[in-house]
Formats: structure tokens, sequence, C-alpha cells
């Protein structure tokens, strides 16, 4: 199933934008696209959610939006005081499903971390990923602390057999620090998982033509891209990169690659 769950270790960290430049790559390689966002919080009725950013960022993508709640919080949160119908995972995976019948590529963007709850009885954006047998995309911050939260996120994935697909450092600095360039070596490592891409801080700024013209050279080669990690590593003196960090773990589990016709 041509579906692909994204995710992070937090909010705020370029979930929105990472998927943005996911779908931008896929549609410059010919492929159909919709973007899926479960729960929209701390947007009102006629504001401007993430599923109406990508397609601003990324072109013509079907957006599909389950539900919206005023309240910046967690979905579950969110919508007990809304007094509005949480959305479940089931509903979740039954709208993905029905837009993978008509698409090339789906993307589903969760809500703050994995283990957000999005109802009152504890369902998450890992159990979607789970009812869908679909790999998960982690986006991650650059800085210090970000290795702990890989891990846990990566830890929690793996307790639940699910295939994590990769890592994308979802805002990259201008002018990274020691920590950030030692983090390019240390992420691949702490996720089990190749890093798959970086995306530049104020990429969401970017004017939408210039957004999708350099989309593909922020991600690697597996999400339409032709970006190179140890390339890109070596550039600001990290090394050690290893067969995680250039890519070549779990994709085969999960059709990735020319011999599945898609990259999910």
């Amino acid at each position: 199933m041509p579906v692909l769950i994204v995710t992070g270790t937090g909010t705020e960290i370029g979930k929105t934008v990472v998927t943005a430049a996911v779908a931008a790559a896929a549609l410059a390689r010919g492929r159909t696209v919709a973007v899926l966002k479960p729960a929209q919080t701390g947007v009102g009725p006629d504001g401007h959610g993430d599923a109406a950013e990508v397609v601003r960022l990324a072109g013509p993508v079907t957006a599909a939006e389950l539900a919206r709640f005023p309240e910046p919080l967690a979905p579950a949160t969110a919508a007990r005081r809304a007094g509005a119908a949480p959305v479940s995972p089931e509903e979740v995976a039954e709208a993905a499903e029905k837009l993978a019948a008509e698409h090339d590529l789906v993307l589903v963007e969760g809500a703050g971390g994995l283990l957000v709850r999005f109802d009152e009885t504890g369902g998450t954006l890992a159990d979607v990923a789970g009812l869908l047998g679909a790999p998960v995309l982690m986006v991650v911050p650059a800085g210090l602390g970000t290795l702990n939260m890989t891990a846990l996120t990566a830890e929690a994935l793996r307790a639940r057999a699910l295939i994590l697909a990769g890592v994308v450092v979802g805002s990259w600095p201008a002018a990274p620090g020691l920590a950030e360039r030692c983090n390019l070596t240390d992420l691949p490592e702490a996720a089990g998982a190749p890093l798959l891409g970086a995306v530049p801080e104020g990429a969401g700024a970017l004017e939408p033509g210039a957004f999708r013209a350099r989309a593909a050279g922020w991600l690697a080669p597996r999400l339409d891209g032709d970006w190179d990690a140890g390339r890109f590593a070596a550039g600001f003196g990290a090394v050690g990169f290893g067969a995680v960090g250039f890519g070549a773990v779990g994709f085969g589990a999960v059709g990735f690659g020319a011999a599945a016709g898609k990259p999910y």
C-alpha cells in the first residue's frame, strides 16, 4: 500500500514542511499524491491548516482533513474541550486506504509525536501505522537533545513491530554547531534507520516555486530526491557513516525501491 506515516519527536519541528517536501519530490517524478491530516488542532474553521500548507508549498496535492479543533492541544484533549467527537485510528486508516486506491502516494501527517492520543481510548498514530502496515518517517530536530527523543520514538516503533523507514532533520540550521554536526553521524545509530534528508531552516518561507524546485535536493533517493547523507555529512566534517547512515537498512520489507515500482 502506497502510504507513508509522517511523525516526529515532538511538535513544531518541521513535520509539515518535510511532508510538503516529500510531496513535491514525488510530484516532480510524476506521481499522484494525497496528504491526510487526521486531526488539525489550533486552527479555526476558516483557518489555514497543515494540509492546506502542504498544497501551497508542494503544488497539486489532494488534501484531506478528518477533524478540526480550535485549541492548540493534543487531539483527544482538544476534541474533549470542544465537545466534539474525536478521530479514531480506524477512521484514519479507512480514509488513508480510500486515498491510496486513487493515488500513488498517501502521506499521513500526525499531530505532535507518535504516541499523542487521538481519542479517549488511547488510540495513536502508531495504531494507524499498525492498521495500515505502513512504514513511518520520523522528523527530528537537528540539535542537542534530539538523540534521546529519536531513540525513544524508534524504541516505541520497534515495540509495536512497526517499520521505521528513516529519519529526516526538519530544520537544518544555516550555521550548524558542534552538536548538529555530530548528530549527522549519531542520528542513524540512535534511530536504527537511515538518515533520509535534511530540510534547511526557513524552507517553509520560500516562494512555492522555489520550494518545489529545491525539495528533491533535501531528500534521499528513497524519498524521490537526490540528497546523499554521506556527502552532506562530509561537508560538515561528520565522519563514521556506515550501512545505517547511508540508508541500507529496512527497505526490502516495505517494498521500497525500483523493484516495487513505487517508493512506498
